[in-house]
């Protein structure tokens, strides 16, 4: 572990089509437009994803290692960029501002804002949902791709692709308020706290935006893929690279305060209990770190590789590892309590588990939904989908709900797993859904934003 401290540089103005971008240092001006195809480092970025940490630590993956300048102006002579909204739908020539547009109906009604809802990443929405969510509206993205999970604060929806925009979308309607561009693409979810946004790319860039505009406020340059989503503590915002380094940033200035690295990848956001950070990572180990000093407490060896954000209730952490186990550890003595495999079917698992009710549900890649009691470690209940599931489960009162790359996104019980609800979007689904004001909303890979609400007239 190095610890290490630096000032953020500041982002760079927009280009004349109004929408914010990173700066050009690292990316190229005259990367070509590639109509319907995405370019080849976003795809090989995406196999990555697919196979997970455990394949690009034996494969001696490059995603980890720094990129040489050279490097870098070759993927960006060849980054994919987005060519406009579908459906008739245009971003604003000019950012505008969003907060005062929003609807009082969906302001104070909960929020969503990062990837798990809350630090302790449990996956667990704090309002309601009606029993039989109605499709509200779509946004289609021309040549879009999604993998992130949306946040939703204040009435506006932050969802980014690899198409390489960052949308603000109006929560009420699906309006485009703002984008934000980066040349390679974002895989991670955004983060929002205190009227900023904060994100990373594909590149390796994680920057902060005004809310409100899109405006960037600073960036911090990693040596790798980002595609975790950012946590927040104190004043501070802790964001994860695949150069195996956690920074812990000031979250108003950028200024990095500290550094942990570990072995190998890491593919997971922090989560964070006390003053305590966990990183479950691609090098087998269960990472504890004082989240004050950036030093290491402990750590625990979990067999296999991981790129799961662990789920925190009290002293217990609940994570799924590329050897097709599920986890319950102790995290104060620093032990496993329970392990969980599948008595049939054994494969890995990439999505992070939602955890309430003494029941841990998580989806994996054997193509089923797993209820896990959370005190025994015994199977509860299991529903099959017809693909693998790398998006994680959300829980909404006594329901769970959970896409599948089959395309479609269920609705289930809590308590039984017996399925009360479904939708078929097409596609496959990697991102994960986020329920706040009363509303879902998830984006899938064929480039559609989704958002699903009490229907107009519903009694």
């Amino acid at each position: 572990m190095e610890s290490e401290t630096s000032g953020a540089r500041e982002f760079s103005g927009r280009s004349g089509d109004g929408r914010a971008r990173l700066p050009p240092s690292r990316f190229s001006s005259s990367s070509p437009r590639l109509g319907g195809s995405l370019a080849l480092p976003i795809l090989a970025a995406a196999m990555l994803l697919v196979v997970g940490c455990d394949d690009a630590r034996r494969a001696g993956s490059s995603a980890a290692a720094p990129k040489s300048a050279a490097e870098s102006q070759t993927a960006a002579s060849t980054a994919h960029q987005q060519k406009g909204i579908g459906a008739g739908k245009e971003p604003a020539a000019t950012p505008e501002p969003v907060m005062a547009a929003r609807g009082a109906a969906l302001l104070d009604r909960g929020a969503w804002p990062v990837f798990r809802r809350t630090a302790t990443a449990t996956g667990v929405a704090d309002g309601p949902l009606v029993a039989e969510p109605a499709l509200l509206w779509t946004l289609p993205v021309k040549d879009g791709m999604f993998e992130g999970t949306p946040a939703i604060v204040d009435g506006v929806v932050y969802i980014a692709g690899l198409g390489g925009d960052l949308f603000a979308l109006d929560l009420a309607t699906g309006k485009v308020l703002w984008t934000f561009h980066s040349e390679l693409g974002f895989r991670a979810p955004a983060a929002v706290r205190d009227k900023l946004v904060y994100i990373g790319d594909t590149e390796g860039r994680f920057a902060c935006l005004e809310a409100e505009t899109g405006k960037p406020r600073w960036g911090l340059s990693t040596e790798a893929e980002i595609n975790a989503g950012a946590n927040f503590y104190k004043d501070n915002v802790l964001i994860g690279s695949q150069d195996g380094s956690l920074y812990c940033l000031d979250a108003k200035s950028g200024t990095q305060l500290w550094k942990y690295t570990i072995e190998n990848m890491i593919q997971c956001s922090p989560t964070i209990v006390e003053n305590r950070v966990f990183l479950a990572g691609c090098d087998q180990m269960l990472h504890i770190i004082d989240v004050d000093t950036g030093q290491a407490v402990d750590k625990l060896d979990i067999q296999d590789p991981t790129g799961v954000t662990p789920a925190a209730v009290g002293d217990m952490l609940y994570f799924g590892t590329q050897g097709a186990k599920v986890f319950c550890v102790n995290w104060r003595e620093v032990k496993i309590v329970w392990s969980y495999e599948h008595d049939k079917r054994r494969s890995p698992y990439q999505s992070s588990p939602a955890v309430a009710d003494d029941l841990v549900v998580i989806g994996g890649r054997d193509r089923m939904v797993h209820g896990i009691h959370a005190t025994s470690g015994e199977e509860a209940w299991v529903f099959p989908t017809r693909s693998r599931i790398d998006s994680s489960a959300v829980i909404v009162g006594d329901r769970v709900y959970v896409a599948s790359g089959d395309g479609r996104l269920y609705g289930l019980k809590l308590a039984t797993g017996e399925k009360v609800w479904e939708y078929e979007a097409g596609g496959d689904f990697v991102g994960s859904p986020a329920v706040a004001a009363g509303r879902l909303v998830i984006a899938n890979g064929n480039g559609n934003v989704l958002c699903f609400g009490e229907a107009e007239g519903t009694p």
